[in-house]
């Protein structure tokens, strides 16, 4: 290469460089001032959440327990409970989205093991989510599926939840 063409190069290298450095430093800046916006209204952040498995049949409640959701930016989801022993079932994981006005949906599926450690079934939890006016509670019906390793359902349940904005 001539002494010309490496100088050609050098100065579109780094034209390319200070251009990738202000997209970079502008995305930021974006960023930046959209954090500032952001309100930890809606659905998106962490609850606590009390969840009642019910008989569907005769609405007859089975089980309470506590459980802890983080709806993150983005629409995903983090489900961890009370509900399971910790080494027999998996942080349930899942996505959200607004439906319309203070109205929400959900999925979340969670890995269900034994006591000798081998994967038994997949639990998915399917949420119709009612958001508070301020913001700061929740209800929720729930769908309950069980399902067997080859994906066939095994039991179908219901519930509700009533959740409060952790502050």
């Amino acid at each position: 290469m001539t002494s010309r063409n490496m100088k050609r190069f050098a100065a579109s290298r780094g034209a390319a460089l200070v251009l990738a450095g202000l997209l970079v430093l502008g995305s930021g800046l974006t960023a930046a001032g959209q954090s500032k916006d952001w309100s930890p209204k809606g659905l998106e952040g962490t609850w606590r959440v009390q969840l009642t498995v019910m008989d569907c049949q005769t609405g007859q409640v089975l089980r309470t327990f506590p459980t802890l959701f983080a709806f993150a930016k983005g629409g995903t989801l983090t489900v961890t409970t009370a509900g399971q022993f910790p080494a027999l079932n998996t942080t349930g994981l899942g996505i959200w989205k607004h439906t319309k006005g203070h109205s929400y949906s959900a999925v979340s599926e969670s890995f269900i093991f034994n006591s000798d450690g081998a994967w038994t079934s997949t639990s998915r939890l399917t949420r119709a989510i009612e958001v508070s006016n301020d913001a700061d509670e929740f209800t929720d019906t729930v769908t309950v599926q069980i399902f067997d390793t080859s994906g066939n359902q095994l039991v179908a349940g219901c519930g509700t939840s009533v959740g409060s904005r952790m502050k």
